[in-house]
């Protein structure tokens, strides 16, 4: 059963039904779902499959292949490449015997099939545009978890693919929708409230969340797949940069830095907190990690680009950063009792706000303004002699001349509005307005967790959100 995935089922769905040949690549981040969307929408309808070895050699790959080819219909008299232009000229050969009216070429793992001075890439473009694409019947499908190798070998391609991706699909993280949608398949007993603690933990990832045991409550399963030394998934960090990126390293350190500071950091910022040099391979580790969902960038209009403020969104990594990496040798316990620490408190307060950010639209929607074009971006500025320095990380710039300030609070029973947030809140729009044209109207926006309790502060702000409302499809 696939859970979501409308548009990217409809997408695959189309270019299967094309009247010409197409090329579709499939990418995003490890355990997100690609291989299993792939292979439930076309279910045994493939001409031919095959997933790339991890770290195997050339001369591996060549022979797992060649196996490939055999197994699904080659004639077992051709001989054995010796070379990727022989092994795709073998795959010619398999799709001309097929009688399918498409031929469906699922390459799974594609980035490891690359592997060090193999020609790969030469001749995967001679496949495509010197046979494939000239046909009118084949449906190519590439996907792989390396996706920084996808989006510059194959989407900034400079050669024989330049632009020749005729679909390409982003599979992202589930919302907290799809998520609920997931745990009611699963038959695991956990509410509203339950759900959001696990995202704040492991965002959308769907591997994640198939592994959690009904059995045990989300702490338990967060505690002894996580944390606990011997966890399933408590070195799946190292697991997801080395197999997402082919140097890991450089991108661990923007991570790093980025863990460390709730608003973000400029560009140098990043090279003095990460020790990285200022070039273009920086900028293109910056971009990967916005293409893959890890990092978002943010510019006011007031704001110079060189001012651009990078985030971290992810919630595992903030969560690993906070909690995993330090955690040796926990006992069944450990989660439970950090919950009573300050350090929780805070890391809930900013992975709640990353939860928000990733479902403006819902947002918009429990607003009421889903139908009003709207910039949503964050916004900060340094002090000076006229004001404090302010941070409003979620900002909803609206046609009709209104400006919403999201103030985004975790609060499982309730938030309660002090003195000192709604004067906080206060002086956030007014600097805000020193900025923003005269015709705007700026107005305060609450999101909570689990609703708001009334005081004399409640009712100063018109616009509410809730948990549930975020669960909007």
């Amino acid at each position: 059963m696939i859970i979501g995935r409308k548009e990217e089922i409809a997408r695959l769905n189309r270019a299967y039904n094309s009247e010409y040949s197409e090329f579709v690549a499939v990418y995003g981040r490890r355990r997100i779902g690609k291989t299993f969307l792939i292979r439930e929408t076309f279910k045994e309808g493939f001409t031919f499959q095959y997933s790339g070895v991890f770290k195997a050699s050339n001369k591996e790959q060549l022979q797992m292949f060649y196996k490939s080819l055999l197994e699904q219909g080659l004639d077992p008299s051709e001989d054995a490449p010796k070379s990727w232009f022989d092994a795709f000229f073998l795959l010619e050969h398999l799709i001309k015997k097929s009688t399918e009216s498409r031929k469906v070429i699922f390459l799974d793992e594609l980035p490891w099939m690359d592997a060090r001075n193999s020609r790969f890439i030469p001749a995967f473009e001679h496949f495509w545009n010197g046979w494939a694409s000239a046909r009118k019947d084949i449906l190519l499908i590439i996907c792989g978890s390396a996706t920084s190798w996808i989006i510059n070998k194959i989407f900034r391609n400079r050669g024989g693919l330049y632009n020749r991706v005729t679909y390409k699909i982003l599979l992202k993280q589930f919302t907290l929708h799809e998520c609920e949608e997931l745990v009611s398949s699963l038959k695991l007993p956990f509410n509203r409230n339950t759900i959001i603690e696990g995202y704040m933990v492991m965002g959308g990832v769907p591997y994640y969340w198939t592994k959690l045991e009904p059995s045990k409550s989300m702490n338990r399963n967060i505690n002894d797949l996580f944390l606990s030394t011997g966890g399933e998934l408590h070195n799946e960090f190292s697991y997801i940069y080395a197999s997402m990126f082919q140097s890991p390293d450089k991108y661990i350190k923007v991570i790093e830095a980025l863990s460390g500071k709730k608003s973000g950091l400029t560009r140098d910022e990043i090279i003095t907190n990460a020790k990285l040099e200022s070039n273009g391979q920086l900028s293109r580790i910056l971009e990967d990690l916005i293409e893959c969902g890890f990092v978002r960038k943010y510019c006011h209009t007031d704001k110079r680009v060189r001012d651009a403020i990078y985030q971290l969104v992810d919630c595992y990594s903030l969560f690993y950063y906070q909690f995993v990496k330090n955690a040796h040798g926990v006992d069944e316990e450990y989660w439970v009792r950090i919950m009573r620490t300050p350090t929780y408190n805070t890391w809930c307060g900013l992975s709640f706000e990353r939860v928000c950010l990733l479902h403006t639209r819902q947002i918009k929607m429990a607003l009421g303004i889903s139908g009003i074009m709207a910039n949503i971006f964050s916004w900060h500025t340094k002090g000076n002699d006229y004001h404090p320095g302010v941070q409003i990380d979620l900002l909803i710039d609206r046609a009709d001349n209104v400006i919403s300030v999201c103030e985004m609070k975790y609060a499982p029973g309730g938030y309660e509005m002090t003195s000192k947030a709604y004067e906080n809140l206060k002086t956030k729009m007014s600097v805000l307005g020193r900025y923003m044209p005269a015709r705007k109207f700026i107005s305060p926006a609450l999101i909570t967790s689990n609703g708001v309790k009334r005081n004399m502060y409640s009712d100063e702000i018109y616009d509410k959100v809730t948990g549930d409302q975020l669960f909007q499809p």
